[in-house]
């Protein structure tokens, strides 16, 4: 059987289920029951050898586990007697031979298992008498690794994660990236690292804290063993969510991989990976997700640590937390002088503009873009994602510019890149194909400016063109009779005082002097202003949208006038056949 046999086979175990479960709780069942035939299907060669072991290092006296793990030939073992097939064998206690079975996993399996609540099912089916034929089913399906590959199986599961998600729309953007837009994401990130990427042997390390089912840190293995199978991607994550947290580690076990770097938890108050660093980074972070739960630890963090900590540069407001996770990921990037980082984020369009001179958005965009780490933005079509419409971003964010890119930032417009989907998901009705995919990775991977149809797609700044002065702009206050009110006590004694009904704020850009600024838009129509230059504040902003507005002049008003007239021409003669 091909991938979508053997995951259409799985799923028909849904039938079983009909009735006595929600469609949305399929997945509950068949996710975990899949990972459970698969590790038993994997470990039936050495399971032999491995009891052998365990018996031995038991009447030693001896902490088994290294032992095992080598005669498993894999990085878990299970020290149970049974197997699926054994546990048919005894109908009358099948729910305690099957928890029994799963304790005897290593620990890395059973955390998996924990938090999946497999034996919440376990109970649930037995009470619906529904568990011996569950288990049945997949007792006799074929998952073993001479007939189903590592690869094909993390297709096969993966496919049955997208047939849950999809049963599950309320909630599946929050731990499903669409598969086109992760490989958009992956190519966009390995591009310029194409020739060390090919190098036999190679080894790099990659890291998503907002992990969900594992689907960026999959495609990131995918691609890389495509291009060069002799090459090691060790993957790290962490994951909020159980459930997802289970399916990711699920995922990774599947595949051959190691599972011990996937941590669970939050990842903003209790960092599973602190103090450590990675050549390649990817996040799909939640969008505008208050951080009210976690703002104890995270200002804490801030106040106590600054730059040491991971949100020196500045906080956000608390009504979205996204732009936190972009100061995580940067924390998390390599030194310059070890090789440095890249990471692909996808952001909504707040990040881009939220936040004035000197508010915590406004800070971070600052740190990003004089310290020169962001090479692009991409921005996506509407409808890309099952939980939202709203059009998103790519950031790319590296520490190690090609000397090309170094004091410019890309911006590419990909909004009109999509082909309509057969069948919508959620809120998701769009999708990238190859093309454009590889459209998108070429204008990248090329960095030059271009256009489509007569309008811009690709545009390079410099990093300076985002930023801005915000200055404040002073007028004299004055009594009834027009004269000026001086000051009376202090530093403003004898001086003019500022009338705060009549003050104002400019952005002047950072390319122009301020004070030829002044003089041609401001004392024209304010000759006795003045700037209070101690409110001076620098800000930084990225008008994504602003930079690719193509202007459409109206149409001429005889051709409206025209199409006016023969409209109320039209009305005027049906209201005539009415009246007639």
């Amino acid at each position: 059987m091909n991938q979508h046999a053997h995951s259409a086979f799985i799923w028909s175990v849904a039938e079983l289920l009909r009735g006595d479960y929600k469609q949305s709780d399929y997945g509950k069942v068949i996710l975990p029951f899949t990972v459970l035939r698969r590790l038993d299907c994997v470990l039936e060669p050495t399971k032999a050898a491995v009891l052998a072991e365990f018996e031995k290092k038991q009447r030693a006296g001896v902490n088994p586990e290294p032992f095992l793990l080598r005669k498993s030939g894999h990085t878990f073992y299970n020290t149970s007697p049974m197997d699926m097939r054994v546990l048919l064998g005894d109908a009358d206690h099948i729910a305690q031979n099957i928890t029994s079975y799963v304790q005897d996993f290593s620990p890395a399996v059973r955390d998996v298992f924990e938090h999946f609540e497999f034996q919440a099912q376990i109970d649930r089916l037995s009470k619906t008498k529904l568990l011996y034929q569950v288990a049945e089913k997949f007792a006799n399906i074929e998952l073993h690794p001479n007939h189903v590959s590592n690869a094909q199986m993390g297709h096969v599961f993966e496919e049955l994660i997208r047939k849950f998600a999809e049963l599950s729309n309320e909630t599946a953007g929050e731990h499903f990236t669409p598969r086109e837009v992760i490989r958009l994401m992956v190519n966009l990130i390995f591009i310029e690292d194409d020739e060390i990427l090919s190098r036999p042997g190679v080894v790099r390390t990659i890291y998503d804290p907002t992990a969900g089912t594992g689907g960026m840190l999959s495609v990131a293995g995918e691609y890389l063993s495509e291009h060069n199978p002799q090459a090691r991607l060790t993957v790290s994550g962490q994951e909020l969510n159980p459930e997802s947290y289970a399916i990711c580690k699920a995922d990774m076990l599947i595949k051959g991989q190691d599972v011990t770097n996937i941590a669970f938890g939050n990842t903003l108050s209790d960092d599973g990976h602190a103090h450590s660093h990675f050549d390649y980074m990817l996040s799909n972070p939640p969008f505008g997700v208050e951080w009210k739960k976690v703002e104890k630890e995270v200002r804490k963090e801030h106040e106590q640590q600054g730059f040491n900590g991971r949100f020196g540069p500045g906080l956000p407001r608390v009504s979205d937390g996204s732009m936190l996770f972009l100061l995580h990921l940067l924390s998390k990037m390599r030194p310059a002088s070890e090789g440095g980082s890249r990471f692909g984020i996808v952001l909504n369009g707040a990040p881009l503009f939220t936040g004035g001179a000197g508010s915590g958005e406004s800070e971070i965009r600052r740190y990003i873009l004089e310290n020169d780490l962001c090479e692009a933005i991409v921005g996506l079509p509407t409808d890309m994602f099952y939980n939202t419409g709203i059009s998103t971003y790519v950031w790319i964010v590296s520490n190690r510019k090609p000397t090309a890119r170094k004091g410019k930032v890309q911006l590419i417009d990909a909004s009109d890149s999509w082909q309509k989907m057969r069948k919508s998901l959620g809120s998701k009705r769009k999708e990238l194909s190859d093309d454009h995919i590889d459209q998108i990775t070429r204008l990248f991977g090329d960095f030059i400016e271009a256009e489509r149809d007569g309008k811009p797609i690709s545009r390079i700044f410099r990093n300076e063109d985002f930023g801005y002065r915000t200055i404040t702009v002073e007028r004299p206050l004055r009594d009834v009779d027009g004269k000026l009110t001086l000051g009376e006590r202090g530093k403003l004694k004898g001086k003019q005082q500022p009338d705060s009904t009549l003050r104002d704020a400019e952005n002047v850009p950072l390319s122009e002097d301020v004070e030829a600024y002044f003089k041609r838009e401001v004392l024209p129509h304010a000759p006795d202003a003045w700037i209070d230059h101690e409110k001076t504040k620098v800000g930084y902003e990225i008008p994504f949208n602003r930079h690719f507005y193509v202007f459409q002049p109206p149409r001429p008003l005889e051709k409206i006038d025209v199409e006016l007239k023969l409209t109320t021409d039209r009305i005027l003669h049906m209201i005539k056949r009415l009246t007639t």
